[in-house]
């Protein structure tokens, strides 16, 4: 999604039932869409899937579960517009897990960006990876 988009990903942190992500304006559609593509595949890919068959007996689907929401409906967007906010947000999400008491410190929970901070280890999200984006001549439009 950040290719199609070509948004940057400033910080993250996946927790069991949300996730936090700081990310640039995207340069083509908007942050609503973005975030909803990435639900949407997440849902789709992620979760767990159940096999149905239909009854012969009943028309019935077998084995059909109820339908779970996977995301909230909307997602809560904030815009960063100093350096000085964007690293209060970027503690706040790698903090979470340890708010949560999920670990004692950010840099043992796996699923965040912590460790691109503080090690420069590159995880599964590239964090700050600006090579993505289209560089624009003004007053063109490519």
């Amino acid at each position: 999604m950040r290719l199609r988009y070509r948004f940057v990903v400033l910080g993250y942190v996946v927790m069991p039932e949300h996730f936090h992500l700081l990310m640039s304006e995207p340069q083509h559609g908007d942050p609503s869409k973005a975030m909803q593509v990435v639900k949407q595949i997440y849902a789709q890919n992620v979760m767990p899937r159940t096999r149905q068959r239909r009854s012969k007996e009943t028309g019935l689907f077998a084995g059909a579960t109820k339908s779970v929401n996977v995301w909230q409906p909307r997602f809560y967007d904030f815009n960063v517009w100093t350096d000085h906010k964007r690293i209060e947000k970027l503690r706040y999400v790698h903090r979470n897990p340890v708010k949560r008491g999920l670990v004692d410190a950010p840099e043992l929970w796996a699923w965040s960006s912590f460790r691109d901070y503080l090690y420069g280890q590159t995880r599964i999200v590239r964090v700050n990876d600006t090579d993505i984006l289209t560089m624009r001549i003004r007053g063109s439009s490519a």
